[in-house]
Order: structure tokens, then C-alpha cells, then sequence
């Protein structure tokens, strides 16, 4: 994440369109009601942790003492050993026993409500314009893919970094140009959250994605984005 600065500007911000050789060819003005806003970092922080635990997948298991195998008979005689007395050779401080208060499979989802995803959303992209770190991809048009292109054009660009380009479904040959690069990361309209917004330095928008952005007012409009 991004430090946020306290002195940032929040005016009417606009994006930079790039062209296939890497040159900008003009800018794309932003909305301000979702690029504009002031970050609010501890809702950021909950919606991206609540996000995070949604995929995990909650399937670790241990066995308790009535699920390990063996251990029916009694060890030994219940008194005159000079030995405590012991029940089972699979309880918990046995070796080979069973666990004790060990994970069983769980959910860890979290419910976040959707004001909430989209206001968190809103905060990270109009961190990311505040930084100058939202671009447009203008006149990529190869017939096939290509990552050999998809390379020279991030080349051509020295403040990108990590990358996270926002495509939409029927951009198939630009997913499949970027995806292969190790700096970037390809989503969908639809997959936009505020956590792949954090984690990248730079959003590359195509026209017709940032052109959905723009409209949107709320998060359930985002989902059926696609």
C-alpha cells in the first residue's frame, strides 16, 4: 500500500492516454466522484483484510483423540506402577495422539458491506490518480497476441512499475499480450477491488473499461460491469 498524503490534491484529475509507441497522446478526464475522493486508509484496511480472508481456504484439519487410529487397550495397570494413570496412549501428550484444540475447516469469510467494497474502491483508485498512476492504453490493436509487444510498450514507459491492467471480456488478445509479463497483472471490469488496486503501483485502464469506470456510481453496477 501506498503511502497517503495528508496535503494531496484532490481536484478534477485526468489520466494519461498512451499510444503503442509509448507516447502520450492525450489524457482522459476522470470522475471525480470515484477518482477524486480523499482515502479513507482504516476502512481500506478492513475491506482488503475482510477481502483477503474471504479466499482463504479454511480446509486445514487435525484429528482429535476419538479420530486418531489405536489406543483402545489401557497402557498399564491403574496403580502401582509409581506411574500416573493413563486412559488412552492417544491422548493429546502422546506422541502419535490426537490433537487438542486444533483448526478444523472453517470459513473465514467476512461480511462487508457493499457500501463499504465501493467506498474502499473509490479511495485506492483516487489514490493512485492523486499519484498520477492512472494511464489509458490507446491503439494496441495486434491481431494475435503478442507479449513481445506487450513488453515494448511497458518499456517505453519508465514510471509504470507493477502494473494491473483492467480489460474487459471481450479484450482477449490484450489479456492474453500482458498476461505472461512477471509486472503485471491482468482483471477484469467485474474483478476490481480495492486490494488489486493497493498492491499494484500503476492501473492501466483501455478506453472502453475506464469509460464503464466513469459511470459507475455504486459497487452493484460494477459487478454487472462485464
Amino acid at each position: 500500500m501506498s503511502k497517503f498524503a495528508k496535503e494531496a490534491s484532490f481536484e478534477a484529475r485526468t489520466a494519461k492516454s498512451i499510444d503503442r509507441e509509448g507516447n502520450e497522446s492525450g489524457s482522459v478526464a476522470l470522475k471525480e466522484s470515484i477518482f477524486g475522493r480523499q482515502p479513507n486508509v482504516a476502512l481500506m484496511h478492513q475491506v482488503v483484510v475482510g477481502q483477503l480472508a474471504g479466499v482463504r481456504a479454511g480446509t486445514q484439519s487435525t484429528k482429535t483423540r476419538a479420530e486418531v487410529a489405536g489406543g483402545g487397550a489401557k497402557p498399564y495397570r491403574q496403580k502401582g506402577t509409581g506411574r500416573a494413570r493413563q486412559g488412552s496412549t492417544r491422548a493429546p501428550h502422546f506422541m502419535g495422539g490426537g490433537v487438542a484444540l486444533g483448526p478444523k475447516p472453517r470459513s473465514y469469510r467476512q461480511k462487508t458491506p457493499k457500501k463499504m467494497v465501493a467506498q474502499a474502491l473509490w479511495g485506492a483508485l483516487s489514490d493512485r490518480a492523486a499519484a498520477g498512476k492512472i494511464f489509458v492504453i490507446d491503439g494496441f490493436s495486434e491481431e494475435k497476441p503478442s507479449t513481445k509487444a506487450a513488453a515494448s510498450w511497458l518499456s517505453k514507459i519508465d514510471e509504470l512499475g507493477s502494473v494491473l491492467l483492467v480489460v474487459s471480456s471481450d479484450d482477449e488478445v490484450l489479456a492474453k499480450s500482458f498476461r505472461n509479463l512477471p509486472q503485471v497483472e491482468v482483471a477484469f471490469t467485474s474483478q476490481l477491488s480495492a486490494y488489486l488496486v493497493l498492491v499494484n503501483e500503476a492501473i492501466v485502464f483501455t478506453p472502453k473499461t475506464l469509460e464503464s469506470i466513469n459511470g459507475i456510481g455504486s459497487i452493484s453496477k460494477i459487478e454487472s460491469a462485464e
